[in-house]
């Protein structure tokens, strides 16, 4: 993999659309591309315009490839002292701050003591690499300003199919385990299913042991999402899954990449996930999020009549 190292121009910022999410009011990145190389990433779409592929003559939509600022947390230390409005912020929100290039520059816990050596701040952090557990001891010297999440895509029996589709990151057996490890720690913890992917996690006895391990974990909350429609991320994933050898999970998100599939999947997801979460008791802990503009009519109307615990996204 290739590294380039870039400067970012921000340290700490608002964040309005994972306000909206309910998952921060703030965000704090550590550069532009991911080294999970996770194959349905929208931060491609998201970041496309920034400087820094245009600087070393990448495209935001290929792998092989990481963007890192190293000196991320200097800014993000400056920021934590000087803001004056402080609240929650997610680490990260485009990229991951345990991520293998990030974890050659120790960003992950370096912006961790930048930000908790202020009061007033909280950080919700999100990963899929289980390195995060080597900070422990720095977030467990903070456990009441700290939240800690390990995105699970999908069960353990499954991890194969989940290494086609994230080559980089930890494995599913690594990161349950580092989440179970935060929870008997004493940390706070929540669960981010993020995304179910067709014919690999969106069936009921998956979603059954995924929602039972968050909550074995001491889950606060439980965020869902199904997987992200636009952009190149569903083709880009049905190819990967293919090439590895696991032609029904590729032809099952292949099916979806038309909208009325999409709709129908989305849909469907919902009402497993609310199922499952209303037998276990804990509907009220769902937080499924979710854009309107992807869904037909048809599907919008029957999932606003029963929309407990969805998170209604957009404009």
């Amino acid at each position: 993999m290739k590294t380039y190292q870039t400067t970012l121009s921000t340290g700490i910022q608002p964040s309005p659309e994972f306000a909206r999410k309910g998952l921060a009011e703030f965000a704090v990145n550590v550069g532009t591309k991911c080294g999970h190389f996770c194959s349905y990433c929208s931060s491609g779409s998201l970041l496309r315009m920034h400087r820094s592929f245009q600087e070393f003559g990448e495209s935001p939509f290929r792998f092989g490839y990481a963007i890192v600022d190293p000196d991320t947390p200097e800014r993000v230390a400056r920021d934590a002292g000087h803001m004056r409005n402080r609240g929650l912020i997610q680490l990260c929100t485009t990229v991951d701050a345990w991520a293998p290039e990030a974890q050659e520059h120790d960003l992950g816990r370096r912006r961790l003591e930048a930000i908790l050596g202020q009061p007033d701040w909280t950080i919700r952090v999100l990963t899929k690499n289980a390195a995060v557990q080597r900070d422990f001891d720095v977030l467990g010297q903070h456990r009441h300003r700290v939240l800690v999440g390990l995105s699970l895509t999908a069960t353990p029996d499954r991890e194969k199919r989940v290494a086609a589709v994230e080559p980089n990151a930890s494995t599913i057996t690594q990161r349950v385990a580092a989440l179970r490890k935060a929870h008997r720690l004493g940390l706070r913890t929540y669960g981010m299913l993020c995304p179910l992917l067709p014919g690999i996690a969106d069936d009921h006895q998956s979603i059954a042991e995924l929602v039972g391990a968050c909550i074995e974990c001491g889950a606060e909350e439980i965020f869902v999402e199904p997987v992200n429609a636009r952009g190149a991320g569903l083709k880009l994933t049905q190819e990967a899954l293919l090439a590895a050898g696991f032609e029904k999970e590729a032809a099952a998100v292949g099916r979806i990449r038309s909208r009325v599939s999409w709709s129908r999947y989305c849909a469907e997801l919902l009402a497993a996930v609310q199922q499952v979460m209303q037998e276990r008791g804990v509907l009220g802990k769902l937080r499924f999020l979710l854009y309107p503009s992807h869904l037909t009519p048809g599907d919008q109307r029957r999932i606003r009549k029963h929309d407990a615990g969805v998170k209604w996204l957009g404009n």
